[in-house]
């Protein structure tokens, strides 16, 4: 047997869902976004927020007929067929263990900043840790991401109220422009993505919710209460750090300090470990899990299919993304990582978008229109990030499809054309 077991209720979907996506993104993610659109950051989140909101119907309407593991991979493979759904879930597992290895490094990054290897030891030893933990079961996982989740809510409390009750100069610094034009709102919008992604973490645990209508409450309501937080953080940092907000790598504390709030500073650094965590967790449960779904069609090793008997989790799969996550966290620069995860999720969910549309009127729960408009909008969004993601994201793509490629056609030659490709 090597089903996975329906242990997850709406509140822990939920859990899941807002500690992906209220992770170490928004400790990070405002810098380099408010460097491409200026003062249209606001703007661009809120293009980010309409094309996660599509995204996330599509999925959900998705999940509720195919309930099983494996996210926008399953789906393409039933509704558009394989090719699309392996480019989906290829797609998803590059894009988020590389995402993996950001959280892990911004982990680092705060805990601590010197040595350099002594920072890499350390999210090493994280990813490790956590690895375990998702092996011992999905119940353990969503208890320690609610935990972590409240630590970095209670963080983020803190260094809001610090910052808007502080001594801010704000009003002496240069008004933002809209410099980097239309273009610059876009790619600020595909960068900010990155931080709503978390809500594909639900969707891939289709099949250990206790009933389908658990994923659309669980996907809807976390997506709202992080748009909302991340307004929130967005018009803060704006009003009390102007222009500098693109100029630093940690906004939260550079804010605390300037408002004269410097006993936040360590408040937020813990919670931006608390967040790196809780992000890291998630993102490992879920791509272990769509990569279980695609070893089970044979477009990963068959190795990689087996579901630990007592646990009920993808046990081998689980160990080989944390091995990934160690190499790449060993040597890997942070700097691009959103960009080429938001590449690897924007093109899941266009095929995810694609898929809804092509489902049938009785499988139906939302207009098409809204499927239309999330893809264009992750097409256009992949379209305007930076060049590098754009090319490492093609050409990484480019040999995911090669390999597969290759691998129907030494099948086909050994067992004759048995199954569709």
């Amino acid at each position: 047997m090597n089903q996975l077991a329906r242990r997850l209720g709406t509140g822990d979907a939920v859990v899941v869902g807002l500690s992906a996506m209220i992770g170490a993104g928004v400790f990070s993610v405002f810098a380099p976004a408010a460097a491409a659109a200026g003062s249209g950051l606001l703007v661009g989140l809120a293009i980010a927020a309409l094309v996660a909101f599509c995204n996330a119907v599509a999925s959900t309407q998705l999940a509720g007929t195919y309930p099983s593991s494996g996210g926008t991979y399953l789906f393409g493979r039933e509704v558009l067929g394989p090719w699309w759904g392996f480019v989906a879930g290829w797609g998803f597992v590059v894009g988020k263990t590389a995402s993996c290895a950001a959280m892990a490094l911004t982990l680092a990054a705060y805990a601590v900043p010197e040595p350099a290897w002594a920072g890499r030891a350390l999210a090493v030893a994280a990813v490790v840790t956590l690895t375990v933990l998702n092996l011992r079961g999905i119940t353990r996982t969503a208890l320690v991401a609610r935990l972590l989740l409240v630590l970095t809510l209670g963080t983020l409390v803190v260094a809001l109220v610090a910052v808007t009750a502080g001594e801010s100069d704000a009003g002496t610094r240069q008004a933002f422009s809209l410099d980097g034009g239309v273009l610059g709102v876009l790619q600020a919008a595909g960068l900010l993505f990155f931080a709503f992604a978390g809500y594909a973490r639900i969707a891939t645990l289709a099949e250990e919710v206790r009933s389908p209508a658990t994923l659309g409450r669980a996907v809807l309501v976390s997506l709202g209460i992080t748009v909302v937080l991340y307004a929130v953080v967005a018009v803060v940092l704006l009003r009390a750090l102007g222009p500098d907000l693109a100029q630093t790598s940690t906004p939260l504390s550079t804010a605390a300090a300037g408002a004269g709030a410097a006993w936040a500073e360590p408040v937020v650094r813990v919670g931006a470990v608390a967040a790196s965590l809780g992000a890291l967790l998630a993102l490992m449960a879920g791509v272990g899990r769509t990569t279980l779904a695609m070893a089970r069609e044979r477009d990963l090793p068959g190795w990689l299919a087996s579901v630990d008997p007592r646990h009920q989790v993808p046990d081998h799969a689980q160990v080989a993304v944390g091995a990934a996550v160690v190499v790449l966290a060993l040597a890997a620069d942070l700097r691009g990582a959103i960009g080429f995860s938001s590449f690897g999720v924007l093109v899941y969910y266009a095929v995810a978008n694609a898929s809804a549309y092509a489902q049938p009127t009785v499988q139906r729960r939302w207009p098409r229109a809204l499927n239309v408009l999330g893809l264009v909008g992750c097409l256009g969004l992949v379209a305007t990030l930076p060049g590098a993601s754009v090319v490492g994201g093609v050409v990484v793509l480019a040999v995911g499809v090669s390999c597969r490629a290759l691998a129907l056609r030494r099948r086909s030659a050994a067992e004759g054309p048995s199954r569709p490709a």
